[in-house]
């Protein structure tokens, strides 16, 4: 009975406490909070954010609501795990406005302090329910344990796709979509059953795209938008250790060329628009019409050059999918002639805006610190610095929904160490992003204690079914 007596005095006093919150002084400073998301602008269909109040304080209370109207979630806690149901339901009607977080502190001379409001605007454009990604350790030492899964970004929901575990612990790499659908993907797996899993019209089979005549197999992929094609690298990649500065691991080509893959066929072709001794051409991307192929490259790498001098330009070829024609290339971007190097372009679903990694040379610019996001204009030819996304660590992999409304990117800006993915709006008329913020966890220390990096983040419509489908296909001869 006394215990009984104590838990009610408990509750009352926690009560009155949290009560007084309401008496607090108002102030102009924004509340720090983690992870932070702090003005950026949400999806009406994503996860609910949790996070942690980064004050100083014995005591907090925090309401969550649309702009002008009264709150719909309230919590006591310094940490916020909002409910789903009630979150979803919070920015269905917000959606077009904004949604406020309002945080006030018992500091710890026993004084409540109600701190600026944190505003977030609420898109009514939704972005693709699903993102897959490949997990691994950073380093090398435990390459074996890695597989790629998908994210259910309305919810915390993770499944496997393909583990190699499952498959004698071969490699397994480079999943890609066309337009961002699950029904037309492939993966790569490395080893003895190695092949490229290509699922393609209810079927999922192995196959080898790599192309007559050339020594490096498929590589880097990109779908042409019929479906029909998968534009392929063929590279040979090393990795290199550093035994002092920065740069501990360096991964570069030795090698690559550019072929195609005709899915419906079975057959790669090139040209030498995009092969041979005197280039190195790598990470492809086609425009949404399927009539221009943007790519990296680079002078042949020779025995004995320094890692440091291979530099990456912009180029693109046109081309005819009826009489399977390759343009001559073009240089889009002189980058090396500015000391930099370009990685990863992707172009927008509108085939506006084109959207690239610079950094100082080669092109894996996951290991490089000084890897930005710059972008595109297609039509004016603008070229800028993405500050609104960009960090001091490494900002990298990036892809774009399928409505073009928003983009996930690797980033390394949390610890230095594992790329995280996170998430900006995009406006397609403007060209401008919104601060971009992580995807969201359950447990808003998740991120401190995940210790493999987020590889290859790729948003897609739906989720991919039949996994086990790949496994069989990876064990057919």
């Amino acid at each position: 009975m006394k215990h009984h007596i104590s838990l009610i005095l408990a509750a009352s006093l926690l009560f009155l406490s949290c009560s007084n919150h309401k008496k607090a002084e108002h102030t102009d400073r924004v509340p720090e909070i983690y992870p932070d998301f702090a003005g950026s602008t949400l999806p009406a269909n994503i996860a609910a954010p949790t996070f942690e109040i980064n004050e100083d304080g014995s005591d907090f209370f925090t309401e969550i609501g649309k702009e002008g109207e009264e709150p719909v979630m309230t919590f006591s806690s310094k940490e916020i795990r909002p409910d789903l149901k009630k979150w979803h339901k919070l920015l269905a009607e917000a959606a077009g406005k904004n949604i406020y977080i309002r945080i006030s502190v018992r500091n710890n001379e026993g004084k409540w302090e109600r701190m600026k409001d944190i505003i977030c605007p609420v898109s009514s454009e939704p972005i693709d329910e699903y993102l897959v990604y490949r997990l691994l350790y950073p380093g090398y030492e435990l390459w074996n344990e890695m597989g790629i899964y998908q994210r259910n970004l309305t919810d915390y929901q993770q499944e496997v796709v393909l583990e190699n575990l499952s498959i004698d612990k071969q490699c397994v790499n480079c999943h890609s979509f066309s337009k961002n659908a699950p029904e037309t993907m492939m993966i790569h797996v490395r080893g003895k059953q190695g092949g490229t899993l290509i699922r393609k019209d209810g079927t999922t089979e192995k196959v080898d795209p790599k192309c007559p005549g050339l020594e490096n197999g498929a590589t880097y992929p990109s779908w042409h938008s019929s479906g029909r094609f998968i534009a392929y690298s063929a590279n040979n990649i090393q990795q290199f250790f550093h035994s002092k500065g920065t740069k501990t691991i360096e991964v570069s080509d030795l090698s690559a060329d550019m072929t195609i893959y005709d899915v419906d066929n079975g057959k790669a072709f090139t040209s030498p628009a995009i092969s041979g001794d005197e280039w190195m051409e790598t990470f492809p991307n086609w425009t949404p019409d399927g009539k221009t192929l943007y790519f990296c490259r680079s002078k042949a790498y020779k025995q004995g050059d320094p890692l440091d001098s291979v530099r990456y330009d912009l180029c693109k070829v046109s081309f005819d999918p009826d009489s399977l024609t390759i343009g001559e290339p073009e240089i889009v971007l002189n980058a090396s002639e500015q000391g930099k190097s370009v990685s990863f372009p992707r172009v927008s679903p509108d085939g506006r805006w084109l959207l690239f990694t610079l950094s100082d040379y080669g092109n894996f610019s996951i290991w490089h610190p000084e890897s930005d996001l710059y972008l595109l204009d297609l039509q004016t030819g603008d070229i800028r610095l993405v500050d609104e996304l960009n960090s001091d660590d490494v900002d990298s992999y990036h892809s774009w929904s399928s409505n073009g409304k928003w983009l996930v990117f690797s980033s390394k800006r949390m610890d230095g160490l594992w790329a995280r993915p996170f998430i900006a709006s995009f406006n397609p008329e403007t060209g401008i992003f919104t601060k971009p913020f992580v995807v969201p966890q359950k447990d808003p220390h998740y991120y401190d204690d995940f210790m493999k990096t987020y590889n290859i983040p790729e948003l897609v419509r739906r989720p991919i079914l039949n996994t086990d489908e790949f496994v069989s296909a990876v064990k057919k001869s």
